[in-house]
């Protein structure tokens, strides 16, 4: 799979280098009034095609840095879930129910007449 990327690549540097060759012709670019650049087609088209080009690459590396990082806390997320099930679970015994034991009136308090 590298040797026909590495063809490719190497097809398309020689017909740029042809395109380079066949137009080194001077062109002149007027900036702005006033200010005229002139200078040779393929470093035109050069020029352009980086401009074009790198905004968008800039964009497209934010946009994989920012997916990796949430990629990345994902994969954290799942790695502490998945500890946390493979832990060994503790047998705890339930705990017996206590009886309700409440003190049976005396004859003292059924005739007291302290109560509200």
């Amino acid at each position: 799979m590298s040797i026909l990327r590495t063809m490719i690549w190497v097809v398309l540097t020689a017909a740029l280098v042809v395109f380079a060759t066949a137009n080194w012709i001077p062109v002149t670019v007027t900036i702005w009034p006033g200010q005229v650049l002139e200078t040779k087609l393929p470093v035109l088209i050069l020029a352009a095609f980086l401009i074009g080009s790198v905004p968008m690459w800039i964009a497209l590396r934010t946009t994989r840095w920012s997916m990796k990082r949430r990629l990345d806390a994902s994969e954290r997320q799942a790695a502490d879930l998945r500890a946390l099930a493979n832990r060994p679970v503790e047998v705890v015994p339930a705990p017996t129910p206590v009886k309700d034991v409440t003190p049976s009136p005396t004859p003292t308090d059924l005739f007291s007449t302290d109560k509200p």
